[in-house]
C-alpha cells in the first residue's frame, strides 16, 4: 500500500475542517505550520501548530462577543498570511461561514459580495483598503464590524448611522480576550452538512456567483487527493495563489493541514523567483501562467545565448522528454535509443536540467498545475528537464479537484484520471459531467442558476467538452466559449490564445471573431522583447505609433501564424493589434484567477476592434 493511500485512510473518521485542524494541532503541536515574511524586522518568521491554535482561540473569543447566529458569514479580504488562516479556523470552529475574497479585487465586486452574502464581519488589511469599499454601496445593513489588520492605520472612528464599527485587529482581540484561567467556551456543534465556505466565482461575463461548499465537499476532496498523491509531514508548500481561489484553499491550505506539511507564504508575485530559492519547496501549487512566465524568461535568455548553448538545451529537453515518455508509457517513448539517452542524460542533467530545476528551489516532488490548460510547449520543456509537473482538472463547484495525473501515471496531454469517489461521464456535445461528494450544495440565493448547471439525474454540467480515453480525461474545449465566425466556422478561443502565448513576445492574448469574417488577435507585448523587435525593424520602441506600424503588424502576424499553425486555416488570425499596457486585476480586465474578462476587454477595445475589421473589409 502506498504512502498516499495510508495518509488518506488516517482521515476516515474526520468529517469537518474543525476536526481536521484539532487533529493536526494534537498530533504535531510543535511542528512548523506556517512561515511568512515580517517587513518590520526584515526576517522570515515561523509559527507552530500550537501557536496558530492559540491565535485561533483569541479570534473565537472575539467572534463570540457579537453573538452571531450559527451560519453567519465572515468575509476575509486579506493576502495569504497566518491571520487569514486564524480567521478561517475561528469562523469554522464557531459554525460560521468564511467568505474568502481576493485582496486586490475591485471595490465594486467586493461591495457586491458583502451585500450578496450578508456578511456580519469583514476583515481587511488596512483602512485605506476599506474606504473605497465603504462608499461603493449606499449601505451594508448586515455588516457589524470591519476589523483592520494593520493597527497603525486602524484608528477607530464612530460608525456612521447604521454603518459598521471600524476597529484595529489588536484592539478588537484584546478587548474580547478571556482572563487567564477562564473556562473554555462551549464548542459549537458543526457537522459535515454545514457550509464551510461561500466562494465567489470570478465572474468573467457577469456578477460573481457564491458557490456553497460544505465540510463534506471539501473533506471528501482532501481524502481523494491524498489517495492519489503522496503528501508528507516533511513537505514544504510555497503559497502564492490567492486563498479566495478554491484550488489554493483545498490544495495549498487544507491539504498540508491534513498531512502536517509547512506552508510558506510568498511575499508577492514579483518576488516568487526569489522566494522559491529561499523556501526550496517540495510541493508547488500554481496556475499555468506562472510556469509560462518562467518559460518565457527562459526562452528570452536562450535567445541571447550562443548557438552551442541553445543546441545543448534542446538536446537536454529532447532526451529528457523521451525518458519521461518511456517512464510513463506514453507513445512518444518509442522514439530514439533508450540506451543512448540513458548514457547522455547524466551529463545533460548536470549541465542543463539541474540548473532549471534549481530555479524552482531544486527539490520539488510535485509541481501542480491547475485552473486552466497548460500549453504543450511549456509542459514538454519542463517535464523533459525533470520538473515533476502534474496537471489536474477541477472547478470551484467541485471543491475543486475532479481529476489529476499522478507521479507514476502522468500523461500531460490529459488531466489524468478521475479521483476516487468522483464519477465522470460525457453528456450532450461531449460535455464533461461530474457526480460525487465534492459537488457543491448550489449557488447562494440563486436556485435557478443552480438548477441550470445540474442534470435531472443529479450530475453537474461542467461546461467543458472532453474526451475520455483509457480512463484518462482530455479537455477538448469550452462549450460556452466557442467562437463562431460569420462564415460559420467554430473556434475555441482559449486554446488558440494559449498556443499564441507560447511565443514569449506575447504576454497576453485575446482573439476576436464572433460573427466576424475572420479572426483577429489583440496582444500585450513583452516590453524587453518589443524593444529588440523594434530595433531589428529600425523603429523607435519608445514611440507609441511604432506599435501600429505596418512592418510591426507583419512581423507579429508572422509569429502568430507560426504559433497557431496546428489550427485550421480559418482559425489563424489575419490581423493583429498590439499594446504594452498589461491587462490586470486592478484595471478590471482579468479576474483574480488571471482569466480574461472578455466583456470588459471587448468594451475597452471596441474602437480598435471596429477599426481592424473596417480596414480589412
Amino acid at each position: 500500500m502506498n504512502q498516499a493511500k495510508t495518509t488518506s485512510e488516517t482521515l476516515q473518521d474526520i468529517d469537518t475542517l474543525g476536526q481536521l485542524f484539532a487533529r493536526r494541532v494534537a498530533a504535531t503541536p510543535d511542528g512548523e505550520a506556517y512561515r511568512q515574511f515580517d517587513a518590520a524586522s526584515n526576517t522570515w518568521i515561523g509559527f507552530t501548530w500550537q501557536q496558530v491554535s492559540q491565535r485561533v482561540t483569541t479570534w473565537i473569543n472575539a467572534i463570540d462577543s457579537l453573538q452571531l447566529a450559527h451560519g453567519s458569514r465572515i468575509a476575509v479580504l486579506l493576502p495569504n498570511c497566518v491571520d487569514a488562516v486564524t480567521v478561517d479556523q475561528a469562523a469554522l470552529a464557531r459554525g460560521m461561514v468564511p467568505v474568502p475574497m481576493h485582496a486586490i479585487d475591485t471595490p465594486g465586486s467586493i461591495g457586491y459580495i458583502l451585500n450578496d452574502c450578508q456578511a456580519s464581519i469583514l476583515v481587511v488589511t488596512s483602512r485605506a483598503q476599506w474606504l473605497p469599499i465603504s462608499t461603493v454601496c449606499e449601505q451594508y445593513p448586515h455588516l457589524k464590524v470591519v476589523v483592520v489588520a494593520d493597527d497603525a492605520q486602524a484608528a477607530e472612528t464612530s460608525p456612521a448611522a447604521g454603518g459598521p464599527r471600524v476597529v484595529g485587529m489588536r484592539q478588537w482581540l484584546a478587548e474580547n480576550a478571556q482572563p487567564a484561567g477562564a473556562a473554555p467556551s462551549t464548542q459549537t456543534v458543526t457537522n459535515e452538512t454545514h457550509l464551510a465556505a461561500i466562494v465567489y466565482t470570478s465572474g468573467t461575463t457577469g456578477k460573481p456567483k457564491g458557490v456553497m461548499l460544505t465540510h463534506r465537499n471539501i473533506i471528501s476532496n482532501i481524502k481523494a487527493v491524498l489517495a492519489r498523491v503522496d503528501v508528507r509531514a516533511s513537505d514544504v508548500f510555497l503559497s502564492f495563489l490567492p486563498l479566495s481561489h478554491t484550488f489554493e484553499r483545498t490544495i495549498g491550505y487544507y491539504l498540508p493541514l491534513a498531512a502536517g506539511g509547512c506552508v510558506v507564504y510568498a511575499r508577492s508575485p514579483a518576488l516568487i523567483a526569489e522566494d522559491l530559492k529561499m523556501a526550496r519547496p517540495t510541493v508547488l501549487v500554481s496556475v499555468p501562467r506562472i510556469y509560462e512566465r518562467f518559460y518565457a524568461k527562459l526562452q528570452e535568455k536562450l535567445g541571447q545565448s550562443s548557438g552551442f548553448k541553445q543546441s545543448l538545451f534542446r538536446a537536454a529537453q529532447q532526451v529528457g522528454w523521451r525518458r519521461f515518455c518511456r517512464a510513463n508509457g506514453l507513445p512518444e517513448g518509442a522514439a530514439g535509443s533508450a540506451l543512448l539517452d540513458a548514457l547522455l542524460w547524466p551529463l545533460l542533467d548536470r549541465l542543463v536540467a539541474r540548473n532549471i530545476r534549481d530555479l524552482f528551489g531544486g527539490r520539488l516532488r510535485a509541481a501542480v498545475s491547475g485552473g486552466a490548460a497548460l500549453s504543450q510547449a511549456v509542459g514538454q520543456c519542463f517535464l523533459g528537464l525533470g520538473l515533476p509537473l502534474l496537471q489536474g482538472y477541477g472547478m470551484t463547484e467541485t471543491s475543486p479537484v475532479v481529476a489529476a495525473n499522478a507521479p507514476d501515471d502522468n500523461w500531460p496531454a490529459t488531466v489524468g484520471r478521475a479521483l476516487e469517489g468522483v464519477e465522470v461521464r460525457l453528456g450532450e456535445n461531449s460535455e464533461l459531467q461530474v457526480r460525487g461528494a465534492g459537488v457543491m450544495q448550489g449557488y447562494w440565493n440563486r436556485p435557478d442558476d443552480t438548477k441550470a448547471v445540474m442534470t435531472e439525474d443529479g450530475w453537474l454540467r461542467t461546461g467543458d467538452q472532453a474526451v475520455i480515453e483509457q480512463g484518462r480525461i482530455r479537455i477538448s474545449g469550452r462549450l460556452k466559449e466557442i467562437m463562431v465566425t460569420s462564415t460559420g466556422e467554430k473556434i475555441p478561443p482559449a486554446d488558440l490564445e494559449l498556443a499564441i502565448m507560447a511565443d514569449p513576445v506575447f504576454e497576453q492574448v485575446m482573439v476576436v471573431g464572433e460573427n466576424r469574417p475572420f479572426v483577429s488577435a489583440f496582444v500585450v507585448l513583452n516590453r524587453a522583447l518589443w524593444t529588440q523587435l523594434a530595433a531589428t525593424l529600425k523603429l523607435d520602441a519608445q514611440d507609441p505609433a511604432s506599435l501600429h506600424a505596418a512592418p510591426v503588424r507583419e512581423a507579429l502576424l508572422a509569429r502568430i501564424k507560426e504559433a497557431s499553425k496546428a489550427f485550421p486555416y480559418y482559425a489563424v488570425p489575419r490581423a493583429v493589434w498590439a499594446t504594452l499596457d498589461p491587462w490586470t486585476i486592478e484595471n478590471s480586465m482579468i479576474t483574480p484567477t488571471l482569466k480574461l474578462k472578455r466583456n470588459a476587454l471587448h468594451a475597452r477595445l471596441a474602437q480598435a476592434i471596429d477599426a481592424i475589421y473596417q480596414r480589412n473589409a
